[in-house]
C-alpha cells in the first residue's frame, strides 16, 4: 500500500512541477528548472505526471530528444511492472 501513496505523491509532483516550469517557460524566466530534473522525476515513478504534464501543458513536446527519453523510461516502466506482476502470478 505504501507504493500506491509513493507513486501517486510522485506523480502529483512531478506534474505541478512541469506545470511550474512551462508557466517559467512562458514569462521567460531564467531559473527554470533543469531537464535533467524532470526526468530524474519520471524516472523515480512520476512518469505519467510528466507525460500528462507533458500532453495537458504542451511542454517539452517539440523536444524531441526530450521526449525520446520520456518514452524510454515509460517503456522501462512498462516493461518493469509486467515483469514484475508476471513474477507474482497475476498473469
Amino acid at each position: 500500500m505504501l507504493i500506491v501513496y509513493y507513486l501517486s505523491l510522485i506523480n502529483v509532483i512531478t506534474f505541478f512541477i512541469f506545470g511550474l516550469d512551462k508557466l517559467k517557460a512562458v514569462r521567460s524566466s531564467h531559473s527554470r528548472f533543469p531537464e535533467r530534473l524532470l526526468l530524474g522525476l519520471s524516472l523515480l515513478g512520476g512518469i505519467v505526471g510528466g507525460l500528462l504534464g507533458m500532453l495537458l501543458f504542451r511542454h517539452k513536446v517539440s523536444k524531441s530528444p526530450f521526449k525520446v527519453r520520456m518514452y524510454v523510461i515509460l517503456f522501462l516502466y512498462l516493461v518493469g511492472s509486467a515483469f514484475l506482476i508476471h513474477r507474482i502470478g497475476m498473469i
